[in-house]
């Protein structure tokens, strides 16, 4: 069974075209972070941000913004998904809710990509109703679609085009999550 999924992977691997290499990749993490340091890190003694992760897109995204920031932080994750194993996506599921008290916080939310917004826009009204003072959304990549997304990106480490991409945390059938680049995939069989 296991050697089916590996072959499969394999495969799908073979059907892609490299969007942005690793280089690239790491820049744009690079970018996010001095975005996130410039607005943040202040004189302000008052400012402790809530990051976010949004799991599992968005953990290796996270894990290599985290040691970036240099402002005092709090860290959780939330899983929310409307795509679980499917590349189409559908009813949006909450698995976790965040677990520290959001009232009153700036919450920053870390997610590996922004398709159409709709997920995140939900994410963003849930915080904000649960009492957060400001949601910040961070995406480390933004997918250009040809119409209006239900939310906007306030910081956005690389653009990618309007094409179904793997790799840095996005996966297809659950397979290559852990590219250290960004490919396109030309067809999934």
């Amino acid at each position: 069974m296991f050697a089916q999924h590996r072959q499969r992977a394999k495969e799908i691997l073979k059907k892609t075209e490299l969007i942005h290499d690793t280089q690239a990749v790491q820049a744009a993490v690079s970018r996010v972070a001095a975005e996130l340091n410039r607005r943040f890190d202040q004189p302000d003694e008052t400012a402790f941000p809530l990051v976010l992760g949004v799991m599992g897109g968005a953990v290796i995204f996270t894990g290599q913004l985290l040691p970036q920031l240099t402002f005092p932080l709090e860290y959780d994750y939330i899983h929310v998904s409307r795509y679980g194993d499917d590349d189409k996506g559908g009813q949006l599921q909450w698995k976790v809710i965040p677990r520290q008290n959001v009232r009153d916080r700036t919450v920053i939310v870390l997610d590996d990509i922004l398709d159409e917004g709709e997920t995140l826009a939900e994410v963003k009204q849930r915080l904000l109703s649960m009492g957060a003072r400001d949601v910040v959304l961070a995406v480390f990549a933004d997918k250009q679609i040809d119409k209006k997304k239900a939310v906007e990106a306030d910081v956005v480490g690389l653009t990618v085009p309007n094409k179904f991409v793997i790799g840095f945390g996005m996966d297809t059938h659950g397979y290559w999550r852990n590219l250290p680049e960004i490919r396109a995939v030309k067809s999934v069989g």
